[in-house]
């Protein structure tokens, strides 16, 4: 396997939640900590967090990393990941997804050959924050922040991407939810339904 890193971006304001959605509790534990058992023993060599809240984030004990660029949005977060990185390859993913379908990861991890992204598509939508980029991409997304254009999927076109449509994934149980965001109380409520109807075990 390609080396690789597990970057976790956790540098948004949750102004819709209200509250750092980080720390919002799923089953009397924070959102993060569900992601982080799920990408526990991947085959990366290293998990880091990109916060600008370093005392928050301490209590998981991994690397840290502030944004390069401040006040660039998602786009600078995948940035800053890539930057610090101590690999090419970095599985770049968005904090508030606390359902990640370990099979579907292990599987884009088998894609990178040749390419320089590997991003699912959910009715033919790349999700940016779900995905795996090399440090090849580092220009191409320095260009787009430059110009100040931070749409996440605006830098693909300048590089090679393997996309995933869902019938290459949907063997894999459960797998809609990898893609559950949580920005928002209801959709906090939403997930500790699904978390009970579908990933509670005791």
């Amino acid at each position: 396997m390609i080396p690789f890193s597990v970057a976790i971006i956790a540098g948004g304001k949750s102004s819709r939640m209200g509250t750092d959605k980080s720390f919002v509790l799923i089953h009397d534990r924070p959102l993060i900590q569900h992601q982080l058992d799920r990408v526990h023993a991947l085959g990366q060599a290293e998990t880091f967090i990109v916060t600008n809240q370093f005392e928050r984030y301490a209590k998981f004990g991994l690397r840290m990393v502030s944004d390069v660029l401040p006040e660039t949005g998602s786009l600078g977060g995948i940035f800053t990941a890539l930057t610090h990185a101590q690999h090419d390859w970095v599985l770049t993913l968005a904090c508030d997804m606390p359902f990640i379908n370990r099979e579907l990861l292990k599987f884009m991890l088998k894609c990178m050959d040749g390419v320089d992204g590997v991003i699912p598509r959910v009715a033919g939508y790349p999700q940016g924050l779900h995905a795996l980029y090399c440090k090849t991409c580092l220009p191409s997304i320095e260009r787009k922040l430059s110009a100040s254009q931070l749409k996440v999927i605006g830098f693909y076109e300048d590089v090679t991407m393997r996309y995933l449509d869902e019938a290459e994934y949907a063997i894999f149980e459960h797998v809609e939810e990898s893609f559950f965001n949580v920005n928002t109380p209801t959709e906090l409520e939403q997930a500790r339904q699904i978390y009970h109807a579908k990933f509670y075990t005791g």
